[in-house]
């Protein structure tokens, strides 16, 4: 059986039937789903998983999807949490693990869950085209999925996404659209295609199932920590989305009991050339100012972000914080998580570990409990952030005498690529 209630208004609570449904029609809040969790803990047991794939679909009672597996389902999620020593010595904590969704299948980004649940609501719904707008990760994950799954994809983007993100959605075969404008524009555009069109946009009118597959990285997390809540989670924002979520599984497991009850701090990770939700919180307001885009974390890159307020909310009511991390710091962070724990995330990433340095060492989160960093994308999507110059590289004859000279002058790999850096500024 499904354990889906239907949805219900985060505002004002008015109920509505399961749809392609994503405002409030009497105080245009956004809708979320509900869930009968008192039925879900009857029903099964955290020991019942242990026999399910390691995926997404290991907590289907908990998502808006059917109660038994279908043909399309395919192993998205199931990511790992990495221990990260190394990281931790650098970043000056003692427990530290990173949530290493920069190798999720198939797209290598958490988008790949959202998208996984939206085509399941979508087929429901009898969509036979899906569209989104986005800033990269999502339209590789959509065009990649709709592929697989039979749908007409139509993807809408600003005209400057990274080529590495335009390359990696057409070569899936999906109709992809550039928009003059940021993606707040294009956003726009995508709400009004759908009171148009007869698609099913998964973050427009299938938004509300969509962002209940962000669900799943905190639900993994807390199962690889062996049933536990971290410390602290730092998360890197965009729409805003993913952070609500992660704080929605937690407060779900402690719910069902599978969890001991426990406070977990919820922080924010934004670009400082777009940080609409960290500025808020830094200023402690309650609504957020917002702002046009101009940062290398175009994945980030929302200055209107949708679930901006929530995120606000959800940071503060669990005693987190948000900060944000510039240009510079970003790259740096980058090479930082490569450099001590071999994980190439995205600049958001790169973002995430920054701002979790800022963080630590503002005091802001709790040093005797594990501290969680959530990696949404692989490095390879965004290259041009850490490229080192060609003419930097050394070029050498196959020779051992022109090794070893390399090998005796001082310091040679200084002399040759630039280094990652130990520290943030």
């Amino acid at each position: 059986m499904s354990f889906e209630l239907g949805l219900h208004c985060r505002d004002c609570g008015k109920q509505f039937p399961s749809q392609p449904l994503a405002g409030c029609d009497a105080c245009f809040a956004p809708l979320e789903v509900a869930y009968d969790l008192a039925a879900v803990g009857r029903a099964v047991k955290p020991q019942d998983l242990l026999s399910r794939p390691h995926s997404i679909w290991r907590y289907r009672e908990l998502l808006p999807v059917p109660a038994t597996p279908g043909p399309n389902e395919r192993p998205v999620g199931g990511t790992p949490l990495v221990a990260a020593p190394r990281l931790a010595k650098a970043l000056g904590v003692r427990e530290l693990y990173i949530k290493n969704d920069a190798v999720n299948f198939p797209t290598l980004s958490f988008k790949d869950r959202v998208i996984a649940v939206a085509l399941s609501k979508a087929r429901a719904f009898g969509f036979r085209t899906v569209a989104c707008s986005s800033t990269g990760n999502l339209a590789n994950a959509l065009a990649a999925a709709a592929a697989a799954e039979g749908f007409e994809a139509y993807i809408f983007i600003p005209e400057d996404l990274e080529d590495a993100k335009i390359t990696a959605t057409l070569v899936y075969g999906a109709h992809l659209i550039k928009i003059k404008g940021n993606y707040d524009q294009v956003n726009r555009l995508c709400a009004e295609i759908a009171q148009r069109y007869p698609w099913g946009i998964v973050n427009v009118n299938l938004r509300p199932y969509y962002s209940e597959g962000s669900k799943t990285v905190g639900y993994e997390i807390a199962e690889q920590l062996g049933w536990r809540l971290p410390g602290a989670v730092v998360c890197p924002m965009a729409g805003g989305s993913l952070i609500g979520k992660i704080a929605k599984a937690f407060d779900e497991l402690q719910t069902l009991g599978w969890v001991p009850p426990a406070s977990t701090r919820i922080c924010g990770a934004q670009a400082t050339g777009c940080s609409p939700i960290s500025q808020a919180v830094k200023r402690g307001l309650t609504e957020f100012e917002p702002q046009r885009p101009d940062t290398i974390a175009r994945s980030l890159a929302i200055g209107n972000p949708a679930d901006g307020y929530y995120a606000i909310r959800t940071i503060t009511s669990s005693g987190g914080w948000a900060e944000d991390a510039s240009d510079t710091e970003i790259v740096a962070g980058m090479r930082l998580l490569a450099e001590s724990e071999g994980i190439f995330g995205e600049t958001a990433g790169g973002v995430t570990v920054a701002v979790a340095r800022k963080l630590v060492q503002q005091g802001r989160v709790d040093l005797e409990r594990p501290l969680v960093l959530v990696i949404t994308g692989n490095g390879l999507k965004t290259l041009d952030a850490v490229r080192s110059p060609a003419a930097q590289i050394p070029v050498l004859a196959p020779k051992l005498g022109q090794i070893a000279a390399y090998l005796a002058a001082p310091f040679p790999p200084a002399h040759a690529v630039p280094q990652p850096t130990v520290s943030i500024a």
